[in-house]
């Protein structure tokens, strides 16, 4: 007897989105600086890796300075800011059951800590939700997604300073009780994970903040605080909207040993934890044992506050969720060193002979995910969700206005696949939203070359096009993939 894994009914399909990288209008709204709004289009060459922004604060004040010489691609976005609703009817076409979006903390309050909430940033959001739910588009909801309010950074160094978890909450109250018979689903912070390699663009964390512990103490102090911040947006949410469902979100990545060497083994162990550490905090309340000795051996205290352990054990999360691009291959010490590297998400990796790799050099791999589904339901038999997938490619438009991406549709389809088998398995997923359904600013570079979407976005790497949007090949592709519920793949 032949078994055949389904989705189920209810399944959420759709598509993901940040504010900072599609919205644009940052000096509209009463929109405060966040600090993804000093990030300039950085020119690099494909597969080649480039500085992380590490900035300090005199180095912030003077891009603010001499920004008129500078282009920063992330204040302007796709102007979603002003097109959310034909986009919205693009994304009905599609026959998307979901939509993630994210809510720029400094529309809300512009620094941070204001007094009062901005109401122009809180309409604009209830106008967006409005409008996925005339669709009949769930929307799913992230609360941090890569840009703090640039003044929290100047004024505390960002998510190192423990004033930001009083900030968070308040900002998270505000919503939660604005949006609660709006929003059910929510996520704390996209890829949480990521401060350990891009401290800045993940927690506002600037060169002026790191104490004398040094860098990697000052990554997991961060962690610590934005832990606490999301249990208690986790209390505050299922308290003030009992039917909620909050999520964690962390950059998935599961790491393979390069050989059978009992050493390589054991460091992808080791490399699976800097993922499984997050999410152990989130979906099961403690620290995890496995990070005494890792304290230990890096001389990192982490400074704690009366009552931190008891709303981090009180507070869990209703799901899990994470992106997924990639796998690792992870070797020993000696060895690693000699062998060629890969390009990834937020971090490189050694190169994987076995797997194809993206135009920028992220090594593909669908049965990775339906490995990693199966090692998160286990780990936590909690429900799963699919909140990033997909490739940045270089599109054509053809002189008929189409355009032709079999590239995108074959990566997509693997890992549909790959889903629907681990579904199979037994895991227990939620939906599945790809990154991005349209084309949007690039989170690493900035640019827009870099394309991820079923629609495409005439513009380019400087802002320039008319800004029209076209339909590819991928786009029908997924609309019969929700209309058949993913079995015409």
């Amino acid at each position: 007897m032949t078994f055949t894994p389904k989705f189920p009914k209810d399944f959420l399909w759709g598509g993901a989105i940040a504010a900072n990288q599609a919205e644009g209008a940052y000096n509209e709204g009463g929109r405060g600086l966040a600090t993804s709004d000093i990030l300039e289009y950085v020119v690099m060459e494909k597969r080649v890796d480039h500085k992380r922004p590490f900035p300090s604060a005199d180095e912030i004040r003077h891009i603010l300075e001499t920004e008129n010489t500078r282009y920063f691609p992330r204040r302007h976005g796709i102007n979603f800011y002003h097109t959310f609703k034909e986009d919205i009817k693009l994304f009905k076409e599609m026959g998307f059951k979901t939509f993630r979006v994210s809510i720029a903390w400094s529309r809300i309050f512009p620094n941070g800590n204001d007094e009062l909430p901005n109401e122009e940033g809180l309409q604009f959001y209830d106008d967006l939700f409005d409008e996925l739910k005339k669709h009949d588009i769930e929307p799913l909801v992230t609360l941090s997604h890569f840009e703090t309010p640039l003044n929290l950074s100047l004024q505390y160094g960002g998510w190192v300073g423990r004033e930001l978890v009083d900030c968070f909450a308040r900002y998270a109250e505000t919503v939660f009780t604005r949006y609660k018979d709006k929003v059910k689903y929510w996520i704390t912070f996209n890829e949480i994970n990521a401060s350990l390699m891009t401290p800045y663009v993940s927690s506002g964390l600037i060169r002026d903040a790191v104490g004398e512990e040094g860098l990697l103490a000052a990554k997991y102090q961060i962690a610590h605080h934005q832990l606490v911040a999301s249990a208690k947006a986790v209390e505050l949410a299922h308290r003030i909207m009992p039917g909620a469902k909050v999520g964690c979100m962390v950059i998935g990545m599961i790491y393979y040993p390069q050989s059978a060497h009992p050493d390589d083994v054991y460091q992808a162990l080791v490399d699976q934890h800097k993922t499984f550490f997050y999410t152990d905090v989130q979906a099961r309340g403690e620290y995890p044992t496995y990070m005494k000795r890792f304290f230990a051996e890096n001389n990192i205290t982490i400074k704690m506050e009366p009552g931190d352990k008891e709303i981090l054990k009180n507070n869990l999360v209703d799901f899990v969720s994470f992106s997924y691009y990639m796998s690792g291959v992870s070797a020993r010490s000696e060895s690693a060193e000699e062998t060629e590297k890969v390009m990834g998400n937020v971090l490189s990796s050694i190169k994987n002979e076995f797997l194809d790799a993206s135009d920028w050099g992220w090594q593909i791999d669908p049965v990775g995910l339906r490995t990693l589904l199966n090692m998160f339901y286990e780990r936590y038999r909690k429900p799963l969700f699919i909140v990033e997938n997909g490739i940045g490619a270089y599109d054509k438009v053809e002189e008929d206005g189409s355009i032709h991406d079999p590239y995108r549709i074959n990566y997509l389809r693997g890992h549909v696949e790959q889903m629907k088998e681990a579904i199979g398995d037994g895991v227990e997923l939620l939906g599945y939203t790809t990154w991005g359904p349209i084309d949007i600013v690039s989170s690493s570079t900035s640019e827009m070359a870099k394309r991820y979407g079923f629609i495409y976005v005439d513009q380019d790497d400087m802002g320039n096009g008319t800004k029209k949007r076209l339909k590819k090949d991928s786009f029908y592709w997924y609309k019969k993939v929700i209309e058949s519920n993913g079995e015409e793949l």
